[in-house]
């Protein structure tokens, strides 16, 4: 069975999304309702952002830091969270470690 990105898009004949986006963004779908027909869709609303309050000077460095990696703020502040996280969790674990192996001195 041929894959999606292997047949042509039916109304556009793209090869990929690419080709297909470029199509789109030069027609109207309105022009082809003749071709298409209904179709039922289910998809889930929820958001899953959450929004924090950044000092201006510090997200301004992260825009910076962001876009000298080729990335967006976001993407860049997601991945130093988990970073510090993961690094705080290890630290932690390791601090415990050293809690069950101590042997407080002899009075």
């Amino acid at each position: 069975m041929a894959h999606a990105e292997d047949s042509p898009s039916s109304i556009s004949q793209s090869r990929s999304l690419e080709e297909m986006a470029e199509f789109w963004d030069t027609h109207d779908a309105a022009d082809f309702e003749d071709q298409t027909h209904e179709v039922s869709l289910e998809f889930d609303l929820r958001s899953h952002h959450h929004y924090l309050a950044i000092d201006p000077d510090v997200l301004a460095h992260l825009r910076e830091a962001a876009s000298a990696r080729g990335l967006s703020a976001e993407s860049l502040a997601n991945l130093w969270l988990q970073e510090r996280i993961l690094s705080n969790k290890e630290r932690a674990r390791s601090l415990a470690e050293k809690r069950e192996k101590y042997t407080p001195p002899a009075e």
